[in-house]
């Protein structure tokens, strides 16, 4: 029977409480909703699904999936029973594989079957099949454990050639090994050779001495790189000086696949093991060695690291503001602007880098697509914000961020990156660039900071000591608890803990309580700490009569954009020195300020007087300010008639060109010369245009046209089960199905389209996999249908290459041509 069909009837023979809790562990099923038990059989069967659902999976589950993919087989429908996967499993029960095997036949992943033929099963003895995709799903290495002997002679003709004449040599050289005269008999001799650990055992007995370390390599993996892999070795001509690799090839123990790379058989490698495929099966995750460190400094180190990042990411909307940054043609912040940047915040590269991509993903900073460069949004809601709320505006735009700002430096296809080009001398990962992207980001993330809290959990004192977490230790409870996504969490886990460590997520190597309430999504929590223990922004400063400014702690946004506005930062940390100089104030009177007005707002902010130097510094630069005055202009208005000029001035139609008299009969304005003249004409003047400006179209926002205003970002958790209305519904129209009154009446039946798909392709891929023929409705150019019995060869890019028994010939059809397909199976009934 179709695998597809056969966990259709077994979806639905299930209760609407088993059909949920799938829908919650795997919600692609319904997404789209599925129209009848075919279709989703066929959805939970598709290999991208298989795929997700794998993902989830922890170590033991893994291991009792890979070894039952191992010891059945679904084309032929060996199936295998709890028992006989618990023999291949060592330090595993019979009580925990069944328990696992019914975990994943909750989840869909394996089905009931019947036993095997010739076995006598038990009263309670269950037989179970994994789905059919799970092979390309899992891999040529399931276990990490390489191909049989056979299959590798079938695929690899350099070795299929070599297997006879390997096979007698061993056998003139005194091994146990049968003879053979075709190249799968050599296959099958070597797989008998090899699948005694004993045998085994005793052939390596008079290997080099380097052999054992050399196998011992292959114990993950069953393929390795060796230089010149496929050299010829050979048992008859090997001196006493010979190499591991060389014994090795020589004896077929290791078989080449190309110039550099050999593969462990499967037999070989499961003697090695001893006899079974699982040699670390452990139902508990691994405990790791962690260091300690005090409620105190966790909290302290976590609340310094707020305060600095918030009082960074303030300059730094300052120095944009002042100067925006320019972007590169291919996109991002090159590396002088990024030099530009870090060397106004007093910081290194590395660390301006993070915080430009922090603010860019928190709406911060954007791209202003009029100048190509990024800028500050005007009226930006975030300067006026609590301190707390700054915090956990930075935090939700993070968590939910698709973009690594960790990346920013990296080598362009290093690890976490996504670029397929190879990196040339210095080609790095710009800030604010494309390469810095990754979709699965908010979800990794948010698994690590769960890693976190349950590591802390675990280890949690009654002395109140928090544990020191590395990522080691995060990355030792991520394989385990999600092997299938152990890479990802490899690329991405050092930048990951460096930025939560920025964001106070972090303190002192031990997650913060702010890092649990955010982990277990309790900001509000996280809002109430914080405002407890984090200091209010200061609103004063220590004038002192060295024309310096001491802030003795945080300050508030706007008294440090306006320190920064008339003095010069120096020093890093909370204890900023602010230099006042000649050049300083003058900047602040270019801004529209007077020597009242910034006297008046040092004195306001000041817990002590202004120091006479000081104040005669503002005076004096005043006093010199502005004798030669020099603005703006893009064109100039001119007429003889003075009265005319002067009603232009008052005219309230005219505001948006920022007139401004400058002589009797001379006014400038803002916009440049056509469009002064085009405002002009619509309040019924006739000026005539007198310019030199080159033919190029410029786009601009209209007069009216203002920029969006910043929206807070608001993180929400990547949603792991489908809504209850959600699955309500999908189960309504299950039950319709399974009670007949609509769509077809058999359930477990063809069904949809999207299952009739899915079988059709299975039936395919079986077909091909056994040699087997099948019978095909083909519609030709014209539209006519035929129905043709065939043995497929091949599918790929939408074309099946198939033997016509009939006119002994190959040939190529178009997938899209064929109506439906039938197994040999199915043919004679």
């Amino acid at each position: 029977m179709s695998l597809i069909r056969a966990l259709s009837e077994e979806l639905q023979a299930r209760s609407d409480e088993s059909l949920r809790a799938l829908f919650a562990a795997r919600p692609d099923l319904m997404s789209p909703p599925v129209p009848d038990f075919p279709a989703l059989a066929a959805r939970a069967s598709a290999r991208a699904s298989v795929q997700r659902a794998l993902e989830r999976l922890n170590r033991p589950q893994m291991q009792v999936l890979e070894t039952l993919h191992l010891c059945t087989n679904t084309d032929t429908e060996h199936s295998a029973s709890a028992a006989t996967v618990r023999k291949l499993i060592a330090g595993s029960t019979l009580a925990a594989v069944e328990r696992i095997l019914a975990s994943l036949q909750e989840l869909a992943l394996v089905h009931r079957s019947a036993p095997p033929h010739g076995t006598v099963a038990g009263h309670r003895q269950r037989f179970y099949l994994p789905v059919g995709c799970l092979k390309d799903v899992v891999g040529i290495y399931p276990a990490g454990l390489g191909r049989s002997y056979t299959e590798l002679v079938r695929l690899q003709p350099a070795f299929a050639q070599r297997a006879v004449q390997l096979v007698g040599e061993l056998h003139r050289s005194g091994v146990a090994i049968q003879e053979a005269t075709t190249p799968m008999e050599a296959a099958l001799s070597l797989q008998h050779w090899t699948s005694s650990p004993e045998a085994l055992r005793e052939a390596l007995a008079g290997a080099p001495e380097r052999t054992t370390a050399l196998l011992a390599k292959f114990g993950n993996w069953a393929m390795g790189a060796v230089p010149q892999a496929q050299r010829k070795a050979s048992v008859a001509k090997q001196g006493h000086d010979v190499g591991p690799v060389d014994w090795l090839l020589a004896r077929g123990l290791l078989v080449p696949l190309d110039a550099a790379h050999v593969e462990l058989p499967h037999s070989v490698g499961l003697s090695l093991r001893g006899g079974a495929v699982i040699t670390d099966f452990s139902l508990s995750p691994p405990v790791p060695e962690l260091g300690s460190t005090t409620a105190a400094l966790r909290r302290n180190a976590a609340l310094g690291a707020i305060a600095e990042t918030l009082r960074l990411v303030g300059e730094l909307l300052y120095a944009v503001k002042e100067q925006p940054l320019a972007t590169l043609r291919s996109g991002g912040v090159g590396v002088r602007e990024m030099r530009r940047l870090a060397e106004t915040l007093r910081i290194d590269q590395h660390l301006a880098g993070l915080l430009l991509e922090l603010s860019a993903l928190s709406g911060l900073v954007r791209l202003d697509v009029d100048s190509s460069a990024w800028v500050q949004p005007p009226q930006l809601e975030w300067l006026a914000l609590p301190r707390q709320e700054q915090w956990l505006w930075l935090v939700n735009a993070w968590l939910a961020s698709e973009r690594v700002p960790s990346l920013v430096g990296q080598p362009v296809n290093g690890p976490g990156a996504v670029s397929s080009h190879r990196p040339m001398a210095g080609n790095t990962v710009n800030a604010l660039s494309a390469e810095a992207q990754r979709p699965d980001a908010p979800l990794v993330r948010k698994r690590i900071l769960e890693i976190l809290n349950e590591l802390t959990n675990e280890a949690a004192a009654a002395d109140g000591t928090a544990p020191v977490l590395d990522a080691a230790a995060v990355l030792q409870r991520a394989e385990w608890a999600q092997p299938r996504m152990s890479r990802r969490f490899s690329s991405m886990i050092r930048g990951v803990l460096a930025e939560a460590e920025l964001l106070g997520l972090i303190g002192s190597g031990a997650l913060s309580q702010l890092g649990s309430a955010i982990a277990v999504d309790r900001p509000d929590d996280a809002l109430a700490i914080l405002g407890e223990h984090l200091p209010a922004a200061l609103n004063h400063v220590l004038l002192q009569a060295d024309l310096t400014a001491v802030a003795p702690g945080y300050l508030a946004p706007e008294l440090s954009e306006k320190l920064l506005l008339m003095a010069d930062a120096e020093g890093q940390g909370p204890a900023t020195i602010y230099r006042f100089s000649a050049a300083s104030i003058r900047r602040a009177l270019d801004a529209g300020h007077d020597a009242s007005s910034l006297l008046d707002f040092l004195s306001e902010h000041s817990a002590t007087a202004v120091p006479q130097p000081l104040a005669y510094l503002v005076e004096d630069t005043a006093s010199r300010h502005g004798r030669l005055r020099v603005g703006a202009a893009a064109s100039f208005i001119q007429s003889d008639d003075e009265a005319t000029v002067l009603e232009l001035a008052a005219e309230s139609k005219a505001a948006g060109l920022s007139l401004s008299r400058i002589a009797p009969t001379v006014l400038i304005s803002a916009a440049p010369p056509r469009q002064t003249a085009q405002i002009l004409r619509g309040l019924g003047l006739s000026p005539s245009v007198e310019e030199s400006e080159p033919s190029v179209i410029r786009l601009r926002r209209g007069n009216g046209a203002t920029t969006p205003g910043s929206a807070r970002p608001v993180y929400t958790a990547p949603r792991t089960a489908p809504a209850d209305a959600d699955v309500d519904a999908q189960l309504a129209v299950l039950r319709q199905i399974r009670a007949g009154t609509a769509g077809s009446p058999n359930g477990a039946g063809q069904g949809s389209g999207e299952a009739a798909t899915q079988l059709g392709l299975e039936t395919l891929q079986r077909a091909i996999r056994l040699r087997q023929p099948v019978s095909m409705n083909v519609v030709d150019s014209t539209g006519n249908a035929s129905l043709e019995t065939v043995v497929p060869l091949s599918v790929s890019g939408g074309r099946v290459r198939v033997f016509d028994p009939a006119k002994d010939t190959e040939r190529v059809l178009s997938i899209h041509r064929i109506i439906d397909i039938e197994g040999a199976e199915d043919l004679h009934p």
